[in-house]
């Protein structure tokens, strides 16, 4: 059944998807897409770019440098970024706040509290915004934890990706367990209100009782959530993957077995998974909104935040921003000669038609909570869900004669066991994955 439905398609952290920006933008790109949003609450991305060494498998938009005073110009050009567009954004309010990269917890404890200290003089940063990073555990201790959480982080994402020295060669990462469970364990005592854990299967060299040794340690080091990502194999788009031969990877079947373990080992601990690839604690906030209904997605992945809009800061971000998806330049002479020319950084981006925001609807129902309810859509849109989805019911039929999805009067919702394939059910709703262009562009989805 897998390998029926095992095809390429959209992660979905939006709709349409980023391989629909183009530059064909009006003037003042996030003035204007603020002028389209009813909505006063935001949600701030920082991306720092920046990276002590390589990974190997990373495909993330990265600068691969030994010399910190870089991050030093760049926040300097971050606080004229913010000054080029502070005015759209003055009245809102600031909920969700992360820090992503690259690395960030490549800048300094200096150059971290100068950072939150800009972001909060420049926007209304709420009392119980939640703020969140993604760090390397190889290059910081847990003096550096303390610091972040004094300057008012309260969430932590640790890449932990496999524990087994062969496959952390391979990847050009390695880095020490022990260190690991010490971070994770200080982060608890000092009062951070959740730590995740990032795995990846289908690395090089990793085979079921490796990774089971990695998925004991994480469970032993009892994390509030842990997210477990397909290592997505595309060494003509990242030059560094590469560096990785086809012969060290686990072949499709190994792969699922990876995962499927993965998944079982989680659950049977006690962790609830969420969408496709997360797990959470059963009293965990995502957890929670799942069993509610209440669960969304974004560029962040899933989230509890509903409404908000994402304004991305630094090279490469995207923003979502009342009826626009607006991406910054991706490399940083690019990023820093339209801030000295005082233009926007914007580069390209996509507005959303009705058709895109029902379709981004049913997508999205689909992605964080496996059911559409038919009649939402019809209050939320005023369509008549059956006629506005007829060919779409229609290329469900096989996923209904399969029993993977079950259909009525009132609902869809994709069976418990068919989670993984979620990605290829939202898929049908899709208007433009019927170009070829966008199938090539794609992982697959498991």
């Amino acid at each position: 059944m897998l390998n029926k439905y095992n095809t390429s398609g959209p992660r979905y952290t939006s709709y349409p998807t980023a391989l629909e920006f183009h530059e064909e933008l009006p003037d003042a790109p996030l003035h204007h897409a603020a002028l389209t949003s009813a909505g006063e609450g935001l949600s701030l991305y920082v991306h720092i770019p920046f990276c002590h060494s390589l990974c190997y498998y990373c495909g993330c938009n990265k600068v691969v440098t030994r010399h910190p005073e870089k991050a030093d110009r760049y926040l300097e050009y971050l606080e004229k970024e913010i000054a080029l567009n502070q005015h759209s954004f003055r009245h809102h309010v600031v909920k969700q706040l992360h820090l992503g990269g690259g690395t960030p917890s490549f800048l300094s404890e200096r150059q971290m509290t100068l950072l939150i200290e800009l972001l909060r003089e420049a926007y209304t940063i709420a009392d119980d915004c939640e703020i969140s990073i993604e760090v390397d555990p190889r290059r910081i201790d847990i003096h550096y934890l303390s610091n972040l959480r004094d300057i008012g982080f309260t969430r932590l994402s640790i890449g932990v990706q496999d524990i087994n020295e062969d496959v952390q060669q391979a990847i050009n990462r390695v880095q020490s367990t022990e260190h690991v469970e010490a971070l994770v364990a200080h982060a608890k005592t000092i009062g951070f209100t959740s730590v995740n854990l990032d795995l990846i299967y289908g690395l090089p060299h990793q085979t079921t009782d490796s990774f089971n040794a990695t998925i004991d340690a994480v469970i032993t080091m009892d994390p509030e959530r842990i997210s477990l990502f397909s290592y997505a194999h595309l060494p003509a788009r990242f030059a560094a993957q590469r560096k990785i031969k086809d012969a060290w990877l686990p072949s499709p079947k190994q792969k699922f077995s990876l995962m499927r373990t993965a998944i079982e080992r989680l659950c049977d601990s006690g962790y609830t998974m969420i969408g496709m690839d997360h797990f959470a604690k059963p009293e965990d906030d995502l957890a929670i909104a799942q069993q509610q209904g209440k669960l969304h997605r974004n560029f962040q992945g899933y989230t509890t935040h509903k409404d908000l809009d994402m304004l991305g800061l630094g090279v490469s971000s995207i923003s979502f921003i009342g009826d626009w998806y607006l991406q910054n330049v991706k490399t940083l002479n690019e990023y820093y000669s339209r801030i000295d020319q005082h233009i926007t950084t914007v580069q390209k981006g996509v507005g959303i038609n009705n058709d895109d925001a029902i379709r981004r609807a049913a997508i999205m129902a689909l992605m964080c909570n496996l059911h559409i309810d038919k009649r939402q859509l019809e209050r939320d849109y005023e369509i008549a869900f059956d006629e506005y989805f007829a060919d779409e019911l229609i290329a469900l039929q096989p996923f209904i004669d399969d029993q993977l999805v079950t259909v009525d009067q009132d609902n869809i919702y994709v069976v418990p066991h068919a989670r993984l394939l979620v990605r290829t059910i939202a898929m049908l709703f899709d208007a433009y994955m019927g170009l070829s262009k966008n199938h090539q562009r794609f992982s697959r989805v498991i």
